[in-house]
């Protein structure tokens, strides 16, 4: 058996564009994976048109081989783009592997440890009476993990200003009331996506009283984790980290210094299930559970999935898309995972159990889409 063709698809779906890639065999047999860098799709693809020179005729169950080879074979190795087009190959090939085996892709990994997946839900909705009704809701219908937003997310392509002081207070305030409204029972989060300073965090936590939140997800950027150690001297909530990180490398000093709580990881950007698997080691040796960020196609999901049944060291897989508008997808994947009971049930279909409507994807094209450009009230550009 030996790779004869990979295509990947960059198209629009829903509310962004789905980067997709197909890895097929001399036999016919094919494997589907997915990348995970939103807004940059077409810098993936030409990574992995460049991949593409030196796999063609390989034989797709050398993986962990490939995978050093799309690592190491150039200079200048790592970083954002390339993880992401090595992320979708890996997961491809693990596909098309697992299919030729007649396996679910959880048993090249090294067998199933749970039957279900549990998950945590999303509000999206502006702080206020809107929100906290939401997640009572949410609390009714049996979920236990629950986390919000901002709450303020911007207009794709445009200029929204983003005060981080009037964010603090008014969030604060409200993730007080939404404590003492679900009381202490249930998972409570937020992400800052990564918009506060360390001083801005420290106030944000400080406004609460002690056991409001159960994680605050990347309130600051990743690129530096000393002033994330300089926040733990500070604060006692539980962080979530790592859906901007992409490798073990990247993961280690989180980890090992203990400055996360919680791997927020990307099996669609972390190099995929190769790489994912060691970061996972990495954390269970550091007694750190996993919640995987799963933002993207039900390509995404099945992976993030076969991945979570793999692992002992899981909390909880994120749920999208968080308006619950998911109607589309049926027609472009076939046996996607759907929730069931607040869970996924961790399928034994051979591969990854999905397939895509390649036939109709063809038909789709490529739309040119920028995240929001956030500014504060001074005119000068925060993060989104």
């Amino acid at each position: 058996m030996k790779i004869s063709k990979i295509e990947t698809y960059c198209f629009w779906l829903g509310f962004r564009n789905v980067c997709l890639v197909k890895v097929e065999a001399d036999n016919g047999v094919y494997g589907w994976g997915e990348s995970g860098l939103s807004g940059r799709e077409l810098a993936v693809s030409g990574a992995i048109d460049h991949f593409k020179q030196f796999l063609i005729g390989q034989n797709p169950a050398n993986i962990g081989a490939i995978w050093q080879q799309m690592y190491r074979g150039q200079y200048f190795e790592g970083g954002r783009v390339l993880a992401a087009a090595i992320a979708a190959v890996d997961i491809a090939l693990h596909d098309l592997v697992a299919k030729s085996l007649g396996v679910p892709v959880y048993q090249l990994l090294g067998g199933k440890q749970r039957d279900v997946i549990p998950l945590f839900i999303t509000s999206i909705k502006p702080m206020g009476e809107a929100l906290i009704d939401e997640l009572s809701a949410f609390k009714a219908q049996g979920w236990q993990a629950l986390r919000i937003t901002t709450g303020e997310h911007g207009q794709p392509g445009q200029g929204t200003c983003f005060d981080p002081r009037e964010s603090i207070v008014q969030t604060s305030a409200c993730l007080t009331e939404a404590r003492r409204v679900l009381g202490p029972d249930v998972v409570l989060g937020i992400d800052y996506h990564h918009r506060l300073s360390v001083p801005e965090t420290v106030s944000f936590i400080k406004r609460m009283p002690p056991g409001t939140l159960d994680f605050i997800e990347e309130p600051i950027r990743d690129e530096c984790p000393s002033a994330y150690a300089a926040l733990r001297t500070m604060i006692d909530t539980p962080f979530a980290i790592g859906e901007e990180l992409t490798s073990k490398w990247d993961f280690a000093p989180y980890v090992t210094s203990g400055l996360t709580q919680f791997g927020r990881i990307d099996i669609c950007n972390a190099g995929g299930f190769t790489e994912a698997m060691k970061i996972a080691s990495l954390c269970e040796l550091n007694y750190i559970d996993m919640m995987p960020h799963n933002p993207l196609s039900p390509i995404c999901a099945a992976a993030s999935i076969h991945f979570c049944a793999a692992i002992n060291n899981l909390s909880w897989l994120e749920l999208t898309p968080y308006d619950g508008d998911v109607s589309d997808y049926d027609n472009y994947f076939t046996h996607r995972p759907k929730v069931e009971g607040n869970v996924f049930k961790v399928s034994d279909t051979p591969g990854l159990g999905i397939d895509v409507n390649e036939a109709l994807v063809k038909t789709r094209s490529f739309s040119y889409w920028e995240p929001p450009r956030l500014h504060k009230p001074d005119g000068s550009y925060t993060n989104w």
